[in-house]
């Protein structure tokens, strides 16, 4: 039996797709308002806020309560725990009290600058922020997006277990690199057989190619979930620093390019028992729409009914 396919974007509260009123309608004018109407147009979303600061579990609960049963919800791993310079002003008070003088004064921080026990609570409340998700049987994966000077070795390789074994057993840790050295012809093999082995999702992602942080568009399904990111094909600004995440990001597929997906996706789906299908090209609505037309293509959850859509329950 082929797994179910979920299409849906990474995320609903986008300041440009809100600005553009090309998705929600005006009586859809605040955040628990459109996460209902997103919701019943896409079957899964991934929230990215939670790469920016810890989620609470205040907000969880509410996205609980926002959604239909059946509706999944995707998080992003804090920047921290990704080895990616983290704000020191998005670190909770009493952490950030707790730093050394030396680290309260930086802008950034990053996870090797916090003492053993700051990591520990930091993982912590993380984990328990997840809990509203997870036991609503909402929560799909943690996604852990890796920056390029995240290499592949032993080093990076027992960090992921920590991360899977001890830090967030009880969840789906899924994982995307931004280093191509991981699927070189070397090491492309020992990279999804270590996935594979140790059950953690490989995402796939559909990207600009050419760069450091380029990783081929492999299809390739490592555990029980399986993942395809697009994060769009501008490849002039995908590196260049001082640009926004709505300029790198903005880039609407055409037809024939979500069709190059088709297969491998179905492919994806004969292989896992759920396949997460998010756009990331997250500008004005070319998100929803390039999600819509994939839903279509697939033949998947995510597809716009063609008659009006009954009220959330």
């Amino acid at each position: 039996m082929a797994a179910r396919i979920l299409v849906g974007t990474c995320s609903w509260t986008d300041a440009t797709l809100i600005e553009s009123g090309a998705f929600y309608p005006p009586a859809a004018s605040t955040p628990a308002e459109r996460l209902r109407f997103y919701a019943q147009s896409f079957p899964i979303v991934e929230v990215d806020s939670t790469y920016y600061g810890l989620p609470s579990e205040r907000n969880a609960a509410l996205w609980v309560e926002r959604t239909p049963a059946e509706f999944t919800f995707d998080l992003k791993a804090y920047a921290l725990f990704t080895h990616h310079p983290t704000q020191v002003r998005s670190l909770p008070k009493d952490v950030r009290e707790a730093l050394d003088a030396k680290a309260r004064q930086k802008a950034n921080v990053y996870y090797r600058d916090l003492p053993p026990a700051l990591q520990d609570e930091m993982w912590q409340r993380f984990a328990s922020a997840l809990l509203p998700l997870d036991s609503a049987g909402k929560l799909g994966v943690v996604l852990f997006q890796f920056p390029p000077w995240f290499m592949p070795g032993a080093e990076s390789t027992d960090y992921i277990l920590e991360v899977k074994e001890e830090r967030l057993p009880q969840y789906t840790v899924a994982v995307e690199f931004r280093n191509n050295r991981w699927l070189s012809e070397t090491n492309r093999q020992r990279t999804l057989r270590f996935l594979a082995e140790n059950r953690l999702p490989f995402v796939c992602v559909d990207e600009p190619q050419g760069f450091r942080s380029s990783v081929p568009p492999l299809a390739e399904a490592t555990a029980s979930d399986a993942l395809v990111r697009f994060h769009g094909r501008n490849a002039e600004v995908w590196e260049r620093k001082g640009v926004s995440a709505s300029e790198r990001f903005r880039y609407l597929y055409s037809e024939d390019e979500l069709e190059e997906w088709a297969s491998p996706i179905q492919r994806l789906a004969e292989q896992a028992e759920r396949v997460h299908v998010l756009m990331n090209n997250c500008y004005q609505d070319f998100a929803v729409r390039n999600a819509r037309q994939m839903a279509k293509l697939l033949g998947a959850a995510g597809e716009p009914p063609s008659a009006p859509q009954p009220p959330l329950l």
